[in-house]
């Protein structure tokens, strides 16, 4: 068989993957507790897949445990102002004792990193339920996010020529960038309109941004995997490898979206 026929082999495996990630994610935004619990789950998993790829731990189970319970109490007891104090504060603790026992410098780069993504990026999703609009704006988010992954996975395979990234992610190609972000951009009118009820203009823009941050989300988790010689962050998901391979795109949109999203609608 020639490889242009099997380009899509794994798609009918993702597919089904997808139908149990739109299951969770559906039971993870009922409501503001099972919210919480799913972003604990979140810090849990991706702490385990950034100790695997960087070898932090012999045995990451623990200490990952550790960080998902403690992400629990952080999000359920305190507001997001509180919230940034104390985590910075422990996580400062936490790479201390790194620093105390001498630890490699590959291992404090991932710590720090893993770390910053658990305690920083993915609480956004839950204050984008929380404090943004409720609902709406957390589907508004995950869709157009995954979705654009989708888009630009899709338009590569099919009209890729022009690689941009070669030595970081040899299948990124130029129209699968273009590509994606268009669509994600009429996505983003379609759902903006139905889900936020915001006009073309903050649409589109959301849409660019998101479409553009989303990409180098996927960029920087590939670099990392380049960085440290392994192929998906783990084997969670079938077919999409990590949760981190999965979630990648959102470690930038997430805080963008909480952020400018208030921006664009005053």
């Amino acid at each position: 068989m020639k490889p242009e026929e099997n380009k899509f082999a794994d798609v009918p495996l993702r597919v089904k993957t997808w139908i149990y990630i739109i299951i969770v994610f559906a039971l993870g935004i009922s409501h503001p507790i099972a919210m919480t619990v799913f972003i604990s789950w979140i810090s849990y998993q991706c702490f385990f897949e950034f100790s695997r790829m960087f070898k932090i731990y012999e045995s990451p189970v623990a200490p990952s445990i550790f960080i998902g319970v403690l992400q629990f109490f952080l999000l359920y007891f305190l507001n997001t102002e509180v919230y940034f104090l104390y985590s910075f504060l422990l996580s400062v603790l936490i790479l201390s004792r790194f620093i105390l026992r001498n630890t490699s410098k590959k291992h404090m780069y991932g710590t720090t990193i893993a770390l910053l993504i658990c305690f920083f990026a993915f609480p956004h999703l839950l204050w984008i339920r929380d404090n943004v609009d409720g609902l709406s704006a957390i589907i508004f988010i995950v869709v157009v996010t995954e979705l654009n992954d989708v888009f630009q996975y899709l338009m590569g395979k099919f009209f890729g020529k022009h690689k941009i990234t070669p030595q970081i992610s040899p299948n990124k190609t130029l129209e699968g960038l273009i590509g994606g972000v268009f669509l994600t951009i009429v996505l983003s009118n379609i759902l903006g309109y139905f889900l936020l009820k915001t006009d073309i203009l903050t649409n589109s823009i959301l849409g660019l941004v998101l479409g553009i941050s989303g990409f180098f989300g996927d960029i920087f988790i590939s670099y990392l995997k380049r960085k440290t010689g392994v192929k998906d962050t783990g084997t969670l998901l079938p077919g999409h490898g990590g949760l981190l391979d999965r979630m990648d795109s959102l470690i930038f949109n997430a805080p963008l979206f909480f952020w400018i999203f208030p921006l664009l609608i005053k």
